[in-house]
């Protein structure tokens, strides 16, 4: 990304601190969006932004968000044949506010809401179909509620903008942080609206957020802001609001072609097939992002294989997440390997199954399993460990094919327990790190200072970096602390 552009006016102002333009000769946004096809199109163009990227950098579900969340969590270090110093720093604590895969995420996520707002701005001066223009508008919505619910999360305080720059003055776009209450209080106003979106879709348009997807999501941001009794409400009306979720049978249906945007997919990122670097399995399922043999790789920490003896062997999610051998055609015999392989983006589907660029699995944001962690935790905080909050942790570990929790558990020990649920649920889906973040405390960096190859964390590690390429093109923004 050309550095003269300012973080949130990545779609019109490219590089205008250079040029010399007469604003009369600019097209806006409010003279391109004229009909109906526009307005489709300007909302495609805002859910892309989370399975492409212009820059034609890798994207930001399945793969960089990931970075930040598995590789800066306690899940993952990073894999002996990742030679980037970016990632390997985000693996080990190291990393600094010039960081390249903190900064693209920044960036993506404020392309994303720049789109957004796009859309959201021009979309209601079309003259078409009242119903449509309301549910586009509100997707948009939802998307930018999302984007900034990451945002708010990994960086504290942000630059709110809901609205793309109407003028090329880069001064005039330079703005600062707005408190974290303010942002948060953005992103419910804009879930809310989503709540008015569809139970569900047909056709071309299935994968789209839905009315449950943004009470779930909801139900997420009240939970990070331990607002329990507003979590409980959103979480019973996606439980019992008649939308049809439930648990897959059978675990590996959960990321498989086959049974993309199925019973307990609330919200995913839609991916196709033959997408190469742009694809989230290829992202996920390589040898970037596996263990390694640290005998090989001294002072190498295989953070997965600690993560692998998380599970007993009975456990039906541990040879889903994980493979530790595969099968060459060439051969005809398996390949071993030291530690094991993440392995849960992997289409079985495909032939051979080391081809994955070609596959099209979607990206899970949300799914019913996070919906009933989430209950569980709720429910406990409020009462304690009642039977219902029981209920709900052990429907998960019923399709794990583990033993159900037993009632006697402290409210401590329940609330342990739940977020161990979440740790094995949902490896490489980018829940991790958030988890860590949102206990608060020291609970983040004491995980992280487990692992010898990330002793150097700390207390600002709460927080990622605001990067300083942003701080140094807009003087209006601050640094988090111990940055």
């Amino acid at each position: 990304m050309n550095k003269s552009l300012i973080i949130f006016s990545l779609l019109f102002a490219a590089a205008c601190n250079k040029l010399e333009e007469d604003p009369n000769s600019i097209v806006t946004a409010s003279q391109f969006y004229k009909t109906q096809s526009d307005a489709v199109s300007a909302v495609a163009a805002v859910y892309s932004t989370l399975n492409t990227d212009a820059a034609g950098d890798f994207v930001i579900y399945g793969r960089d968000l990931n970075l930040l969340t598995g590789n800066g969590s306690d899940d993952q270090i990073f894999s002996p044949s990742n030679t980037n110093t970016d990632v390997r720093a985000l693996g080990t604590a190291t990393y600094v506010p010039a960081n390249d895969r903190i900064k693209k995420n920044w960036q993506q996520h404020y392309f994303g809401i720049s789109r957004a707002n796009v859309a959201i701005d021009n979309i209601p001066d079309i003259d078409f179909d009242t119903t449509l223009r309301a549910r586009l508008v509100r997707e948009a919505k939802f998307i930018r509620g999302l984007l900034y619910f990451n945002i708010v999360r990994f960086w504290g305080d942000a630059p709110l903008v809901l609205h793309d720059p109407t003028s090329i003055d880069v001064n005039a776009q330079k703005i600062k942080r707005s408190p974290k209450d303010s942002v948060y209080a953005q992103i419910i106003s804009d879930l809310n609206e989503a709540t008015l979106l569809p139970k569900t879709y047909t056709g071309a348009d299935v994968g789209r957020a839905t009315s449950g997807a943004a009470h779930a999501l909801l139900a997420k941001v009240y939970l990070t802001r331990r607002e329990w009794a507003k979590a409980a409400t959103e979480l019973t009306t996606v439980i019992n609001g008649g939308y049809g979720y439930a648990l897959f049978d059978n675990f590996l249906d959960v990321f498989q072609q086959a049974t993309k945007n199925g019973k307990e997919h609330i919200f995913s990122v839609q991916f196709g097939t033959n997408l190469g670097a742009k694809n989230s399995t290829n992202s996920l399922s390589s040898s970037n992002f596996s263990s390694f043999n640290p005998a090989v790789y001294p002072g190498d920490q295989p953070a997965d294989s600690t993560l692998y003896q998380l599970f007993a062997s009975f456990d039906a999610r541990r040879d889903v997440t994980f493979f530790t051998q595969l099968y060459n055609a060439a051969t005809g015999k398996y390949v071993q390997f030291g530690a094991a392989r993440f392995a849960k983006f992997i289409d079985y589907s495909i032939s051979p199954l080391t081809n994955q660029s070609i596959s099209g699995i979607n990206y899970p944001v949300i799914r019913y399993a996070d919906v009933l962690l989430m209950q569980a935790e709720v429910l406990n905080e409020i009462n304690g460990p009642t039977a219902d909050a029981y209920a709900a942790i052990n429907q998960v570990r019923a399709r794990a094919k583990i033993s159900n929790l037993t009632a006697g558990l402290s409210q401590a020990a329940f609330r342990d327990s739940v977020f161990h649920e979440r740790r094995k649920e949902f490896i490489q889906e980018g829940n991790r790190w958030f988890d860590l973040s949102r206990r608060g405390g020291t609970y983040l960096y004491d995980a992280l200072r487990v692992y010898p190859a990330k002793t150097g964390a700390a207390v600002k590690d709460t927080l990622y970096p605001i990067p300083q390429s942003e701080i140094d093109i807009n003087n209006e923004l601050t640094q988090n602390p111990g940055w």
